[in-house]
């Protein structure tokens, strides 16, 4: 047996023991499917995620990450939950949250199980410097890797989806340098319904099935394995930082993090996913589906307490509670108008005033109407005027 092989077992045996689900290995080089992804920046499919476009090269190819990486190891880890009782997540009086925020931050539970992987492949080979290791946080494209180091394949949804589990999988990867066996690559063997055939038999394809494009509540596919950002629900609640497009405010239901709608429609999941046996992952309180006007009444000192640690700090308190004011919007309740009444006088947030105003406008009582040109004679911030006024705009005269 030669070392590359040798090595490339050990690794395997040693990720599943640090409670990896999958394992891959793939031969370090061009990025697969890079020309797709420099289309898809041209497209402006990324939205304000120009950090993106900034990382392009990197993208491409990792040599320009670590000059002198040979092999990628990608992990894979579950983070599926099911719910006994689903009818929370239907309420419209709460707001929905995606299923890899139920729990902690995911990045603290598989970063140091990747340092841990690491140091385990120092100790074969003798290397003395760390790999680059990375959790959805560098310039690599984790699903192309994994689907080259034979992990799963490409859904309509662009979500990577393995045949023996689903889709609701975090990835990690590591570039070292060591000479490793890499894992037979899926060959594309038909077209235009791409299936995709491993060296076993095995396939992977999404057949004539369109449910998530059929069920993206905001028509975020403008093609089959082509994401626009710009309309997608988890982009717009978790990575856009400005004002929420009016004319898909209405489309986010009671979504205030993320978005699992392609996924739970997918029928690999319906069918392979498995309960995650990571307790870290596991539903936190008032995490899977909080009261939206608890949430509204949350102060930064509150929030942090609340959500430090979890996936829920990335858009920080100013985005949540933008996104919850859109949720109470599209819930319509006038119980509501109170709690939006106090958002809209006293927020420090000038984006959350402004989506508190729009919720007023939504709602559309006598009360809510006071409330609004109340607040326009106090506002003095431009973008809260204006969309009180558009708020107004919706009563009839």
């Amino acid at each position: 047996m030669t070392t590359a092989r040798a090595w490339a077992q050990a690794i395997r045996k040693e990720a599943r023991r640090l409670g990896f689900d999958a394992v891959g290995i793939a031969r370090a080089r061009e990025t697969p499917y890079a020309d797709a992804f420099v289309r898809w920046l041209a497209a402006e499919y990324a939205g304000d995620m120009v950090y993106m476009a900034r990382s392009e090269a990197a993208r491409r190819d990792p040599r320009q990450v670590m000059s002198d990486v040979e092999s990628i190891i990608v992990v894979a880890r579950s983070y599926y939950v099911h719910l006994s009782d689903p009818t929370c997540l239907t309420d419209p009086s709460r707001g929905r949250i995606a299923r890899y925020a139920w729990g902690w931050d995911y990045h603290d539970v598989l970063r140091p199980r990747l340092f841990a992987l690491d140091a385990f492949v120092r100790s074969l080979s003798g290397r003395t410097t760390l790999a680059k290791a990375y959790v959805d946080t560098g310039p690599v494209i984790e699903r192309a890797w994994a689907m080259q180091a034979g992990l799963g394949f490409f859904g309509r949804n662009t979500c990577l989806i393995l045949p023996d589990g689903g889709s609701w999988y975090f990835l990690g990867v590591l570039l070292v340098p060591e000479p490793l066996e890499p894992d037979p690559e899926p060959v594309l063997v038909s077209a235009p319904v791409l299936t995709w055939q491993w060296a076993s038999g095995r396939q992977g394809t999404c057949g004539r099935c369109t449910r998530c494009l059929d069920r993206c509540p905001t028509g975020a596919f403008p093609a089959p394995y082509v994401l626009d950002a710009r309309r997608c629900i988890s982009y717009l609640t978790i990575e856009h930082r400005g004002p929420i497009p009016h004319e898909l405010r209405p489309r986010l239901e009671n979504w205030i993090f993320g978005c699992d709608v392609c996924q739970d429609v997918c029928p690999w999941n319906v069918r392979f996913a498995r309960q995650t046996d990571e307790r870290a992952f596991f539903p936190r309180p008032d995490q899977v589906a909080p009261r939206l006007l608890d949430m509204l009444a949350l102060d930064e000192t509150t929030f942090r307490q609340r959500y430090r640690k979890t996936p829920l700090m990335r858009p920080k308190r100013r985005g949540i509670l933008r996104n919850v004011c859109v949720a109470i919007g599209n819930w319509g309740d006038p119980v509501a108008v109170p709690h939006l009444e106090r958002a809209l006088q006293h927020d420090p947030e000038p984006l959350v005033r402004g989506h508190a105003a729009w919720a007023l406008g939504r709602i559309g009582t006598r009360e809510a109407r006071g409330v609004l040109r109340e607040a326009w004679r106090r506002e003095d911030e431009t973008y809260v005027r204006d969309e009180i006024d558009r708020a107004l705009s919706a009563f009839p005269e």
